[in-house]
């Protein structure tokens, strides 16, 4: 379906849980997070209503996210179904990778397409300094090598100040694995809406330094908006995800459902259609679908990250759905 301003949305992002097994900084507020009440999201079923009808008006690319997504019980059977609906042509994961390697055969064996890993440092001290918790880096690289052999795979890294000095190493890996890493810009949401950030072409500028020959690639490696690039022996691709410094707001495909079901047009707005009251109420598909299509055709022309004044969506990522 194609939205008011002529894009046509194809990728939904379906929010599972708010909960994680990690605190990150730039994702989840300090101690003390306000986590929903468990009555309070959606049940599998109501989000496969929501996914089936979204196939009906031409979303058939799915990405299922937290919080952590691997923390709810059941998910490989969740991610199975999904899969299963007629006209789903993709189904990808979100995770940290902590909890990912147990499971792998299983996620595999359920038709999954492809994992995102996200992995700011290689630093284990500094890794624990941004999640606050006592887990490794050296244990998500595990997860990452043992992915990269079974599913396709992407490492997402956040742009912050303190781990200038990981962007080499991190790019690295497209280099000896399989993987593309992808180095994201923060986004001013949530408990990121104050504080330093850091570009995607000043990375971008260091990235060229240490390999001379990278180049842009061309070939579409995603349902999303990252710039990748080559170096000649690399086995994967660097990618750029610059929302803040360059947006790509006229090439976005997207909506995002959180956990509780609401579901947004725009990360940037708290506006978005309600819709865990029809799900728990008397609605039809007809009626989800309308309420469905009418959150694409609210869809902003952009979002306004660089006149930070006007946003209106305050919740943490974990919150809305990273």
């Amino acid at each position: 379906m194609l939205d008011s301003f002529g894009r046509e949305i194809r990728y939904l992002r379906l929010s599972i849980t708010d909960r994680c097994n990690l605190r990150c900084r730039y994702c989840m507020p300090d101690e003390g997070v306000p986590l929903t009440a468990h009555d309070d999201l959606l049940r599998y079923e109501e989000l496969l209503r929501v996914a089936e009808a979204a196939v009906s008006l031409g979303i058939d690319r799915f990405k299922v996210t937290g919080g952590e997504p691997l923390v709810r019980r059941g998910c490989t059977g969740f991610i199975h179904a999904l899969k299963a609906l007629p006209g789903v042509r993709q189904v990808t994961l979100t995770t940290n990778g902590l909890l990912l390697p147990p499971l792998l055969d299983e996620l595999r064996a359920a038709g999954l397409d492809g994992v995102n890993i996200s992995l700011d440092t290689l630093d284990n001290v500094q890794y624990q300094r941004l999640t606050r918790r006592t887990h490794t880096a050296d244990e998500v690289l595990h997860a990452v090598r043992l992915c990269a052999a079974r599913l396709p795979t992407k490492v997402n890294a956040v742009l912050l100040p303190e781990t200038t000095d990981q962007l080499i190493p991190l790019a690295e890996l497209a280099q000896t694995l399989p993987v593309d890493v992808r180095f994201i810009e923060r986004m001013p949401l949530g408990t990121a809406q104050t504080g330093q950030t850091a570009s995607a072409d000043v990375a971008l500028d260091r990235l060229r330094m240490h390999w001379p020959q990278l180049k842009p690639v061309i070939e579409p490696r995603g349902n999303g908006p990252a710039r990748y690039f080559r170096a000649p022996g690399m086995q994967g691709c660097i990618g750029l995800i610059d929302a803040v410094s360059h947006g790509f707001c006229d090439r976005c495909n997207r909506l995002r459902l959180t956990s509780t079901g609401l579901l947004k047009p725009c990360l940037c707005y708290e506006q978005g259609a309600e819709l865990r009251p029809l799900l728990r109420g008397s609605a039809d598909n007809t009626t989800l679908q309308s309420a469905i299509r009418a959150a694409i055709l609210q869809k902003p022309a952009a979002h306004c990250f660089q006149q930070r004044e006007n946003i209106t969506e305050h919740k943490s990522m974990n919150q809305i759905g990273g």
